[in-house]
């Protein structure tokens, strides 16, 4: 199948954007199994893997803006990366990132990200993100800190994983933003990105993912967990999909998690490691894709 991949964000990431990441490792899946992919990105965006069309969205586009002027001869299907309304004479599908606002309409077509994601937003069809074991660095020793690593809002629950890990007697990194360090063992970093989020992840002893919203899947759990890492989490949204008793632990108060963190210490990393190889590589979302995409065009 030739298949065109469509973002409005800029390809490759330096630090924050889950969606693009995510968008790179499907394409370099997709082309290991033998597929032509063409990435539609915002100029400046590079590939190894497929043809890269630089391209400008419309600013505050309407779903129903019509892409097929973007496209090379010979796509079989256009797979979009954020809402997009049915195209005539083109195969669309496309991939819900995020949660929709209440009472948002979404159009046909589209795909979740987990089990819970789509039971939320009336969606059939789901599939969990995977990512690209080669680009994490995995450590069986692990320095004496946590980590919380995301956006510095309440929904993110940062301030769940400050004040947990202060009742654990834990030392914390908070990397997603600047503030004043207040006090000892709590250290602010601001935005990480490259080598340093990658030693990071490999190097702390556990990440803090004390979601207050419904997570739509929660990449940086995978990401801690290919680097050895478990996740200390609660039970919202897509998080009890991917976190297990043997990669970590939720639960659904700060007591609670403040609780569970002592015994996140005896999880083996290797263990942590493999549960993402077994289950959440760009290898296994491209062959989940491929068997929508195929569907989708009648070749299923």
């Amino acid at each position: 199948m030739h298949i065109a991949l469509l973002t409005d964000g800029r390809i490759p990431v330096r630090k924050y954007g889950g969606t693009e990441r995510v968008v790179a490792w499907l394409a370099q899946g997709l082309v290991e199994r033998g597929h032509t992919v063409t990435i539609l990105a915002r100029p400046g965006s590079t590939s190894p893997h497929g043809r890269v069309i630089e391209v400008a969205l419309p600013k505050g586009r309407e779903r129903s803006f019509d892409p097929r002027p973007l496209l090379p001869p010979g796509v079989d299907l256009l797979h979009c990366h954020f809402p997009l309304q049915p195209v005539a004479d083109l195969p669309v599908r496309w991939t819900l990132h995020g949660n929709a606002r209440d009472g948002e309409v979404l159009p046909p077509g589209g795909i979740a990200l987990s089990a819970d994601h789509a039971a939320r937003h009336g969606l059939t069809e789901w599939v969990h993100n995977g990512l690209n074991p080669d680009e994490y660095r995995f450590s069986p020793t692990k320095k004496p800190h946590d980590l919380f690593l995301g956006r510095l809002h309440t929904v993110k629950g940062w301030d769940w994983a400050v004040r947990g890990s202060r009742l654990a007697g834990r030392s914390l990194v908070v990397a997603g933003g600047w503030r004043p360090s207040i006090r000892p063992g709590l250290k602010f970093v601001g935005e990480v990105g490259g080598e340093e989020k990658t030693a990071l992840l490999a190097e702390s002893a556990c990440l803090w993912v004390p979601a207050q919203w419904d997570e739509p899947f929660g990449l940086t759990t995978i990401e801690a967990m290919v680097s050895g890492t478990p996740v200390l989490g609660t039970h919202r949204g897509a998080l009890p999909e991917v976190i297990t008793a043997e990669t970590g632990a939720m639960g659904d108060s700060v007591d609670e998690l403040a609780a569970l963190r002592p015994t996140l210490d005896r999880l083996d990393p290797a263990t942590i490691r493999q549960h993402v190889l077994d289950r959440f590589t760009l290898h296994t979302m491209a062959a989940r894709y491929e068997s929508v995409y195929a569907g989708s065009i009648g070749l299923g």
